[in-house]
This record gives C-alpha cells, structure tokens and sequence, in this order.
C-alpha cells in the first residue's frame, strides 16, 4: 500500500477532482465510491476497481482492512492521512474508504426481478442528488432493471448520488443525457405520467401487470411539456391527508411498489 502525504501529489488533485466536479468526473469516465457498503456492493456485482483510498484511521476498521484483503492483486491501494482524505472526501463526515471506478465498466444483468425487464423508470429534470439516489434505490428495490435520465437531471454516478442510491447503480442500466420523449418512442408498454390533468386517474385503478414505463419529473416543475405529450396515461396517487402532493421518491416508491404488489397478486 503506498502513502500519499501532500495535497500537491497529482492523484490527490485527481480524486478532489473526481470528488466535486461533475465535468472532472464526465471527462475522465471515472467516479468516486464512499464507505465500506458500497465498496462491498460493487465488489459483489463484479464492478473492476481502479484504486484504492484509505484512511489512516479506516484502515484501523476491520470491514476496511478486510476490503483491502478481498481485492485483487492489481488494484492499487493508496493510504493517506486523516486529513488529507478529508481533503479528498466528496462527503462532510468521511467514512475511510473510497474506490475509484469507471461506470461504464459496470455490466448489469436485466432479467430476473418481479417485473418484466421492458418495465424502467424516465427521470426529466430530477436535480437533487439525494432524490435521485432514493429513486434509482426504489426501482431497483421494486425489479425494474432500466433507469433513462434526461438532460436536466443530476449526475448519476456522483458521490453523492450513489451514496442515496445503496448500491442500486449495479442493479440497473443507467443510462444519461437522454432526450427521452424520443428514447421512448414507439415504446412497446405503457408510458404513465405522474402528472394531475385530463384524463389522470387515480393509481390504484390502474392494470399494472404489463411492462409500463414510469415517467417521474422534476422536484418543482414536474414533467416537461413534451414528456407528458407522450404518455400513454396519469396516473394520480390518492392523498388522504392534508397534503396537495409528495416527494418525487416518495412518488415513486408508491407507484413503483404499486406495480409489484399487482405482480404478485397475480
């Protein structure tokens, strides 16, 4: 394991970069993963590590140091200072290990799950890092396999992302940047759009059981105008209380486990 001792050591600009710079992270193709649950769900679904970081005092963990033994030969572990791997850290309160990994080296298996692989989740716009974490968790706890993000919404292998997200970005295929009104064309399910207007019913009279495509828009605006041009239906979630509407993952997590419950039922 090799120490690094200076913020002037050209990797340690490179992971700070990586940590808080979404351009850094698009031009290099690579990311950030923090804590040891993470790391260990890469390691499980066979994401290839780049590097290594510890912390001097992580490595004093013995999860940490028993992920520093599990990892191939190859992977290059770096050791650092408390201090400097706060430095290094995209979070307020390090947890002693990050991995360095390329997203596009993660291959993700789409069969299985209790819906069928044609059912995915489209993403207009949703900017809060925290959200979109929770969603991409949601879905890939519900079975969907697909995740289509479009232009406006936050990057989704920042750290900050992927810490929300648990692990969720090695069950999905995430794809970014999308101009979804035409990524969904010609569609062979249903579009449903989370969206109030004509003809928006509520969610639980709705037949699910087929592969639908969920569209989830922005945590103010809700869908853009085009996007909601091409859904097939509204569906509208019934509020019992005093509340006008919800959070975009909590949204999601009630439409998403609406569909699964009506799986199993059947």
């Amino acid at each position: 394991m090799k120490a690094i001792r200076s913020r002037d050591n050209a990797l340690v600009k490179h992971w700070h970069a990586l940590a808080h710079s979404a351009r850094d992270r698009r031009k290099s193709g690579q990311t950030l993963l923090d804590g040891a649950h993470l790391l260990r769900a890469a390691l499980d679904a066979g994401c290839p590590f780049e590097a290594l970081i510890v912390s001097e005092s992580g490595l004093e963990q013995a999860e940490i140091s028993g992920l520093c033994a599990a990892l191939p030969p190859g992977v290059q572990r770096y050791l650092l200072t408390d201090a400097l791997f706060r430095h290094v850290s995209p979070v307020d309160t390090p947890a002693g290990v990050l991995a360095v990994v390329e997203p596009a080296a993660v291959l993700v298996d789409e069969g299985g799950g209790i819906l069928r692989p044609e059912s995915l989740i489209a993403l207009d716009a949703v900017q809060d890092p925290g959200n979109l974490g929770t969603i991409l968790r949601t879905a890939a706890a519900a079975g969907i396999r697909r995740a289509l993000l479009g232009e406006g919404c936050a990057h989704a292998w920042s750290p900050r992302v992927l810490r929300a997200g648990m692990g969720a970005h090695f069950a999905l295929r995430i794809e970014e940047g999308l101009d979804l009104p035409a990524r969904l064309a010609g569609y062979p399910g249903v579009r449903i759009a989370t969206a109030l207007g004509a003809g928006a019913r509520p969610l639980y009279d709705l037949d699910l059981r087929g592969p639908v495509a969920w569209l989830f828009g922005a945590e103010g605006k809700g869908l853009s105008r085009e996007l909601l041009a091409c859904a097939d239906q509204r569906a509208v979630i019934p509020m019992l209380g005093a509340m006008e509407s919800l959070n975009v993952g909590a949204a999601a997590a009630v439409c998403l486990f609406e569909q699964a419950r009506q799986l199993r039922s059947r």
